[in-house]
Order: structure tokens, then sequence, then C-alpha cells
């Protein structure tokens, strides 16, 4: 779906302008995304398949959620509006627990170019998976993968990213770090 999105500087600040997210990416304009990482009390983590559709890494194990800020949404409105569409999963703002931003910049082959600031989060899920009602167009199925696939990525095939390793491996350590307070 093509959304009105802000278009940011590389460093994340505001340019007061809007545009698609279609043209963001045809130019390789920076802008703003949120990521979710969703694991559980006994160490699992869930990620979603892809759907089949998406432009970028169909089929893909990924992210729990992941998605774009919209023109003029604050960032934790944002992540609570894409739990809720992609898993029909309602949370709270005081469940998200901020993370830390990172810069993406990805040119994929089909042309789009991701030039990204991910605002990332991470929430424990207290639902069962069966309950998650998921966005079809967005999201083929979800799965809890033990929360070590993070730091294993090399070793796998279809689920993340290996180029993303160290990525992964701050969830994994943030994830760690929040169930020993829990």
């Amino acid at each position: 779906m093509d959304e009105l999105i802000d278009i940011l500087t590389s460093d994340g600040k505001p340019t007061g302008k809007t545009a698609l997210k279609s043209e963001a990416h045809k130019n390789g304009w920076f802008h703003a995304t949120v990521h979710i990482w969703l694991y559980t009390a006994d160490k699992k983590i869930l990620l979603q398949q892809r759907a089949f559709t998406k432009k970028v890494f169909p089929g893909l194990w990924d992210i729990s959620v992941a998605g774009h800020i919209a023109a003029g949404e604050d960032i934790l409105t944002a992540a609570k509006r894409e739990v809720f569409e992609e898993l029909g999963l309602p949370i709270t703002e005081e469940e998200l627990f901020k993370i830390g931003t990172r810069i993406h910049h990805v040119e994929h082959k089909n042309g789009i170019i991701d030039n990204e600031h991910h605002h990332v989060f991470i929430a424990e899920l207290k639902s069962s998976v069966e309950k998650l009602i998921l966005q079809k167009d967005e999201v083929e199925g979800v799965k809890l993968f033990d929360l070590e696939v993070l730091t294993s990525t090399k070793n796998l095939e279809n689920v993340l990213l290996p180029r993303f390793h160290d990525y992964y491996c701050m969830v994994y350590d943030k994830i760690e770090s929040r169930l020993k307070t829990i």
C-alpha cells in the first residue's frame, strides 16, 4: 500500500517535505519506520513470514512487525498501529520498550532504495500465537523461534538476513536484559 510519509535528512531530522512511500523508495529519500520485536517470557521470538507478494524479501521469516511511519504520525502511535494492523494485537505504549534507532541503507535489485531510520522496540508477547489475526497482504504466517535464532542467522536459510547479524545480536542482548528484570 502506498502511503504518505515524512522525508528526513540523512541524520533523521524532518525536512518538512512529504512524499508517497513509492516515491521515497524510488529516489532513495530518508524516512522513518518502526520495528517491533515480540518475545515471550520463555525465551522465544515471534517472527513473521513476509507475504509472498511483497516487493522485497518475499517469504522471508523476518521481524515480528515492521512498517512505515505515516506523515505527521507519532513514532509510538505508528508502532501500536503496525502491531494491530499486522497481528490484530492491541498493545499499549507502556508495553513497548524502545531499544534504539538504526540507519538502514539497502539498494534492492528491483530498484527500491531503502534509506530508513528504524525506530526499534521490543515488547513481551502475552497472547498465544493462535489468537493473532494476520494481515494477509503483509503476513504469510507467524511462528515462535528460540530466541537464539537472532544470534545464529549465518547458519539459517530464509530466516532473517545474515548481513544484519550485528543488529539481531543487539536485539537479542536487549531482550535478554529485559527478561532479567521481569
